[in-house]
């Protein structure tokens, strides 16, 4: 299974308001439940008005479609980074997953993971 890195540098946020999330970002991610309003979007396009920030994550997404039938994927990679002690903000959407960790984990959550097998695409 191949794991695309994305360069960029990421920030997670609680937010009030919707109107202030730049869609214009090539990677933004909003999630609204009856509690809060959240943002996961490239550091440099955080709107400056949050509740909540941070800041200092990196990312890489499961390369591929993958069917929804598939199960497990996400759990094996998480597992993997949790024997590391590496935590993780997984990330959902309708065709893949995406994994963020903090900055400082980045390149030891890649070499575990390449270490088990999974082909890293820088």
């Amino acid at each position: 299974m191949k794991l695309k890195v994305i360069n960029e540098a990421f920030s997670v946020c609680k937010i009030e308001d919707i109107n202030k999330v730049n869609f214009e970002d090539s990677f933004c991610f909003v999630g609204k439940t009856d509690e809060e309003l959240s943002l996961v979007c490239a550091t440099k396009f955080a709107p400056s008005e949050t509740i909540e920030r941070e800041d200092g994550w990196r990312g890489f997404r499961i390369e591929g479609v993958l069917d929804f039938s598939l199960i497990g994927i996400l759990s094996k990679l998480s597992t993997i980074l949790a024997e590391e002690q590496i935590g993780i903000f997984a990330i959902s959407t309708f065709n893949t997953d995406y994994l963020l960790t903090k900055e400082e984990n980045f390149e030891k959550a890649l070499k575990a993971l390449e270490a088990r097998g999974y082909e890293v695409v820088r």
